[in-house]
């Protein structure tokens, strides 16, 4: 197939319909958009459908371009994603881009879950109580990361040298980490194409490819998911994602 064909497949998968022809005030432009990302951006890699969807509504979600949230929300229950893997993908981006942006994802979300028919609330994905949050949080960031962020920020003043480490272990990946519905391999890949998407978190980046690393992705797969986000945040940022990374993605390790 050339990359026309593919375009016709993958948007008939996804969306249900056919790609833009003629139609609208900039055909030319849909024409350049759709062929890129649908005939060739989600050919190459071996990413599904699935994962390549929760890839897309994250980066629309940070870069809060709602309408074309609303699409590919669309496009996720398409491909066999449920509404628990949708809500928890948007809802792990709060720790990262924040509250208000991630209730402007939400709200999107749920105006195609109630055009489906699909009930709301959905089901509970809690699996901590107040008791166990701080202990919950701790045994995934440690496993992950170990525990030098509490002490790389004891020169903070006053009582924040405890509390912000704090909430990170407790917010991060106690509120959203523990959560059901995608597993600790999905979250991690997620989260690195989140950091990349917001631009500027190099540091972030490096560290959470590492992390991803160590929960069971491939390199080849970290590479696959920057690389379908790229239509979305655009390609310095990808570029800058992988310089950062670059000896961690060729080490694989």
């Amino acid at each position: 197939m050339d990359r026309i064909e593919r375009t016709q497949e993958k948007f008939k998968e996804l969306f249900g319909g056919e790609p833009t022809k003629n139609e609208g005030t900039d055909p030319e432009f849909m024409r350049i958009l759709q062929r890129f990302i649908f005939g060739e951006v989600c050919y190459v890699g071996s990413l599904d459908n699935r994962m390549r969807e929760l890839i897309t509504i994250t980066v629309l979600a940070v870069n809060q371009t709602l309408p074309q949230l609303k699409a590919h929300v669309g496009a996720c229950l398409n491909v066999g994603l449920t509404p628990l893997e949708i809500r928890e993908t948007i809802y792990q981006c709060a720790p990262f881009i924040g509250f208000p942006k991630t209730l402007n994802a939400i709200s999107a979300m749920n105006e195609v879950f109630a055009a489906k028919g699909i009930a709301l609330p959905l089901e509970s994905a809690e699996t901590i109580s107040e008791a166990t949050r701080y202990e919950k949080g701790l045994a995934i960031q440690s496993a992950i990361y170990g525990e030098e962020i509490a002490e790389r920020y004891q020169w903070l003043p006053g009582g924040f040298a405890v509390e912000i480490p704090k909430w990170l272990t407790e917010l991060c990946f106690a509120d959203f980490c523990t959560r059901k519905g995608l597993d600790e391999k999905t979250r991690e890949l997620l989260t690195v194409v989140m950091l990349a998407a917001m631009g500027g978190t190099e540091v972030q980046v490096r560290s959470h490819i590492f992390g991803a690393i160590k929960v069971g992705n491939t390199a080849e797969e970290i590479v696959c998911a920057l690389a379908h986000a790229l239509p979305y945040m655009g390609v310095p940022r990808v570029f800058n994602a992988l310089n950062c990374a670059k000896e961690i993605l060729i080490k694989g390790e």
